[in-house]
């Protein structure tokens, strides 16, 4: 499960092959106990983040999203989806 980026106490994942589940471009999020699957369109798919924490994380999946589904063609094919530029 490669970690696709990293900020504020959240740690983003893609896993491989990972279109099954949820059928639709995803990314898992952990922070602190929490953790979720999110859409890349933002919508929360499994479990909950705080509040502060899913504002923060939809706001870098808006500046990235272009970025996100490419990582996410990758990923399902089974290459690296590479790093992401985490929100500052």
């Amino acid at each position: 499960m490669p970690v696709v980026s990293e900020f504020h106490g959240m740690r983003i994942y893609m896993y491989f092959s990972d279109n099954d589940r949820h059928h639709k471009p995803h990314i898992h999020v952990i922070y602190g106990e929490y953790e979720a699957v999110v859409g890349i369109d933002g919508e929360l798919l499994e479990s909950a983040l705080p509040n502060k924490q899913f504002r923060i994380l939809s706001a870098w999946l808006a500046i990235h999203e272009n970025e996100l589904y490419s990582s996410w063609a990758k990923a399902v094919k089974n290459v690296a989806p590479g790093k992401i530029e985490p929100l500052r």
